[in-house]
């Protein structure tokens, strides 16, 4: 093997390790919760919670679903399908919105548009105070007595893959058949993904 060989695969080695530590890195900071902001307050299920009416949405009378969502953030990216196909399957029973949590300038035409959406877009972090929300994304399901029925996760997996731990679908329906709290791993309320407003993962 002549050393000009020898120099292509030592600099292939090294470019494909970096590529497998980056990966790696990208993968394994994702698995960590998001830090627990030093003035969070918590807002335990149950807990009436007063949130500004929603436009298009003043004279509801059903319960609540709050996709709290960072367009900056790959968790919220990954997990647009899921809760797209949430919307698409109960949309008839419970009233959807976006909270878009950001610093950067979108308008509620933006997010539908982008990421095909019939659905209203807020920008307004008092509702993820209002629910104990600090990381996107994340779901909050508010009943028809404006309590706090449910804040968390929507699955385990980062792209959301396992169904058996689908925790906003466990919740939707427990909270439709009137099965009072739904029973969820403690995995289901731990924060995982972007800090807010920033993606500082």
């Amino acid at each position: 093997m002549t050393i000009k060989k020898i120099f292509i695969a030592v600099w292939l080695l090294i470019i494909g390790s970096g590529i497998a530590y980056a990966f790696w890195h990208q993968e394994w900071k994702y698995s960590l919760p998001t830090p627990v902001p030093s003035n969070y307050h918590v807002i335990n299920s149950g807990t009436p919670v007063s949130i500004k009416n929603i436009p298009g949405l003043e004279h509801s009378s059903k319960p609540l679903f709050l996709h709290f969502f960072n367009p900056n953030c790959p968790c919220s990216r990954f997990n647009i399908t899921q809760f797209k196909s949430l919307v698409k399957e109960y949309g008839s029973k419970i009233d959807f919105a976006v909270i878009a949590l950001t610093n950067k300038q979108y308008t509620e035409k933006d997010i539908q548009q982008k990421f095909d959406l019939a659905i209203p877009v807020v920008f307004d972090s008092s509702y993820a105070a209002a629910c104990g929300v600090y990381s996107t994304p994340q779901a909050a399901i508010i009943n028809t007595d404006k309590r706090l029925y449910y804040r968390g996760n929507y699955n385990k997996s980062r792209y959301c893959t396992d169904k058996k731990t689908n925790y906003a679908e466990i919740a939707i329906d427990a909270l439709l058949a009137e099965l009072g709290q739904p029973r969820l791993d403690p995995e289901a309320t731990v924060s995982y993904g972007c800090t807010l407003p920033t993606c500082t993962k």
